[in-house]
């Protein structure tokens, strides 16, 4: 309400009530200003009210939103269902032009502003969690994969005749896809066994897509020296740090490789970071003018759902709310380490020393016949069906094929791993609560399958109990009515 309503209202009401009215009014406005003036997110989280009101502010100054507009072009933010309409607050138009992804919208002022701001948030945010030198970055609706395509592609641009992409092996199938559908060969280079950790040797380190986040026992990339060796052969160098922002050491890993090295732009997953649903990502990096090229490349306009996510939440648990979620992450994965390797002791298992990943832990399964895949994968199974996600369980010599690369090994990085294991990771979100309750069904799923005698596993054994397995999944089916 403007000052002149309020001058109106007050012939209504008790001019005291409605001078309160707008002062409480006022406190809200003073946080979208300040947002608006420094684009920084808030030391301290919104409240729901306040987002809703700035988001409204917004909207009403998309075209769609007009009262009285005549809209006789193509694409006008018509909607169908008002239920879709609220989902989107509507906010119809998406972000950016035919041309470039973080251009303006002549007739879509809020949703361009709300697509400036979201960048400036998520640009701060990366700051606070550790890449203080970065200059730019921009919220693309697509996951990591397909974000890293985009990268590559701009980078055809610069260097027409470039045909290959230097890749330290991950078994993660969205990173080399990325490569392939941007019609280059990668070069795998395979990783070396130093203890239980899997890392570069200093011999193989020439790299243009190397890698932070990971599951265990594979560990980052030494992104100092491939940064350096980069800058020295003037090799473009693309870092995918999938689930890294919410790692102090991934962060810090980058921008120590950009400050004495080359790190062209790094990529990060917005749902694995910021507990918002999958679509989106950040591209990021230390060269403006080069993350704008990026952004140019998209074509055609993209949706706001991802840059409206990210920027609710991000307004709603504010820094200090994400600087706890951080810290407890941080808390709740060395919890994860202590009671899983208390559990491996108690099974004659090992927690895999891999102390370079800050996110993802493996426990040996040696106690499983090892030349048994059933085994190994039922024990996954059983997991799963007792509704423990996120474990992944590794058996011995998989192979797979992945756009016509033959990954022998696959899943474990290698290919020839000593041992299977089984996955878990500490990720933003993770309470103790989670840990308990992991612990407390895999100590109980080892249980069934060692029974009693962890160096043989029968035919038969494991027979009886997939018989079994199949029963609990029937009895679940039934239970969820399919």
């Amino acid at each position: 309400m403007n000052s002149e309503n309020a001058s109106i209202s007050e012939r209504i009401v008790s001019p005291s009530y409605i001078r309160q009215g707008c002062q409480a009014r006022r406190t809200h406005e003073q946080l979208i200003r300040l947002l608006l003036e420094k684009g920084k997110c808030p030391e301290d989280g919104w409240d729901e009210s306040t987002i809703e009101l700035f988001l409204h502010e917004l909207a009403i100054m998309d075209s769609n939103n007009f009262l009285g507009n005549c809209g006789v072009g193509e694409r006008e933010g018509r909607v169908f269902s008002s239920l879709v309409a609220r989902r989107h607050y509507r906010l119809i138009h998406g972000i950016g032009r035919s041309g470039d992804i973080a251009a303006i919208q002549p007739k879509a002022a809020g949703s361009s502003l709300l697509n400036r701001i979201t960048n400036s948030v998520v640009l701060d945010m990366l700051k606070i969690a550790g890449v203080k030198t970065v200059s730019s970055c921009f919220v693309v609706p697509m996951a990591t994969g397909m974000s890293l395509t985009l990268c590559f592609l701009t980078l055809r641009q610069k260097r027409p005749t470039g045909k290959y992409i230097i890749w330290p092996r991950i078994d993660q199938k969205s990173c080399f896809k990325s490569m392939i559908t941007a019609g280059f060969e990668p070069v795998v280079i395979e990783n070396l066994l130093e203890g239980d950790e899997l890392q570069l040797g200093p011999e193989n380190i020439l790299c243009v897509h190397s890698t932070t986040s990971c599951f265990a026992p594979r560990v980052p990339d030494r992104l100092e020296e491939l940064a350096m060796i980069c800058d020295k052969y003037g090799i473009p160098h693309i870092v995918n740090n999938a689930y890294g922002v919410q790692s102090s050491k991934c962060m810090h890993l980058i921008q120590q490789g950009a400050r004495i090295g080359r790190i062209d732009a790094f990529v990060q997953s917005l749902d694995k970071n910021f507990m918002v649903p999958v679509g989106g990502a950040i591209i990021a990096g230390f060269n403006e003018s080069f993350v704008q090229e990026i952004s140019r490349m998209y074509p055609g306009r993209a949706s706001a759902s991802p840059s409206l996510d990210v920027l609710i939440t991000l307004l709603s648990m504010g820094s200090k709310g994400y600087r706890k979620l951080l810290q407890e992450r941080k808390d709740t994965y060395t919890y994860l380490a202590e009671e899983l390797k208390t559990l491996a002791e108690a099974h004659g298992e090992r927690l895999l020393k891999t102390t370079h990943n800050p996110i993802s832990l493996a426990m040996s399964l040696q106690g499983i016949d090892q030349q048994n895949d059933k085994a190994v994968t039922l024990l996954g199974s059983m997991l799963f069906t007792r509704q423990v996600s996120g474990a992944r369980v590794v058996p011995l010599g998989n192979e797979q094929t992945v756009s016509g690369h033959v990954f022998k090994g696959f899943m474990s990085h290698a290919t020839e791993y000593p041992c299977p294991y089984l996955n878990a990771a500490a990720a933003i979100g993770i309470t103790k609560q989670d840990v308990d309750l992991c612990i407390k069904r895999l100590d109980k799923c080892l249980k069934n399958i060692k029974k009693e005698n962890p160096a043989v596993i029968s035919e038969d054994t494991l027979n009886e109990m997939a018989e079994s397995f199949n029963e609990e999944m029937s009895d679940v089916l039934l239970f969820l009515g399919t």
